[in-house]
């Protein structure tokens, strides 16, 4: 059984950066997604398994980072400049899939979510 435990969520003023963490119990590729009160899960930032390759969102390109510790089997999505319209749950989601992918069926893992909410 694969396990994801998520961190670093909470509240943070606009403008203002937030650094989530991911912690798995083994080498997967590794995404991001949230999901926003009354929307749809929507994908933000994917890793492969190695870490050479990331992708991420336009919405929030040159804004998140998505970085990796495969020592730790940890994903980072580093969260900068901040937008009261990030505000939502994100969930940590691990593959056995060699690239990234933006596709929540794509990955058979998923964390608990945790709690972004930016304010104005």
């Amino acid at each position: 059984q694969v396990q994801l435990v998520e961190s670093g969520g909470g509240l943070v003023q606009a403008g203002g950066s937030l650094r989530l963490s991911c912690a798995a119990s083994g080498s997967y590729t590794m995404g991001w997604f949230r999901q926003a009160p009354g929307k749809e899960r929507e994908f933000v930032a994917a890793n492969s398994r190695t870490g050479m390759s990331t992708y991420t969102a336009d919405s929030v390109k040159g804004r998140f980072t998505i970085f990796r510790d495969n020592a730790k089997n940890t994903v980072y999505l580093q969260m900068n400049s901040l937008k009261a319209e990030d505000t939502a749950i994100y969930y940590c989601a691990a593959g056995d899939l060699l690239y990234y992918s933006n596709f929540e069926r794509d990955y058979d893992y998923w964390g608990q979510g945790t709690q972004v909410t930016v304010s104005s």
